[in-house]
Parts: C-alpha cells; sequence; structure tokens
C-alpha cells in the first residue's frame, strides 16, 4: 500500500529576523498557495493566493506599511 499526501510545509525564516525570536516564517504549499505564520504561534497561519502575495510583497516592497 502506498500513502501519497501533501508533504510537510518547508517553512523559511524572515532574513530580517537575526537573534530575535519573534520572526515570521513563510511556505510554499500546492497550487501556488503561500502561507505565513509566526515562530511563537505556529497554530496559526495564513495564506494567500499567488496574486494575493505578490501585491502583498509589492505593497511591502514600496513602503505602504511602514510606520514611519
Amino acid at each position: 500500500m502506498t500513502f501519497h499526501a501533501t508533504p510537510p510545509a518547508q517553512w523559511r525564516k524572515s532574513t530580517r529576523c537575526g537573534a530575535s525570536m519573534g520572526c515570521i516564517e513563510v511556505a510554499r504549499l500546492d497550487h501556488g498557495t503561500i502561507s505565513v505564520r509566526d515562530t511563537e504561534r505556529t497554530a496559526d497561519i495564513l495564506s494567500f493566493g499567488s496574486a494575493e502575495w505578490r501585491r502583498f510583497v509589492t505593497d511591502v516592497e514600496r513602503g505602504r506599511f511602514d510606520l514611519d
């Protein structure tokens, strides 16, 4: 018997994390879905479609969410 299942997500930690434990991790799942979680609260996961994720990353790069 062969069992086929979705492999576990390969979470990657933000490169801006440094030594801090308050970081985010990102994983690419099936069909282009991107999931994001807090390293301290790994059960709470947000998922985005690929178009939503690209739009979010573009907004971050443009400084839309900067607190300055």
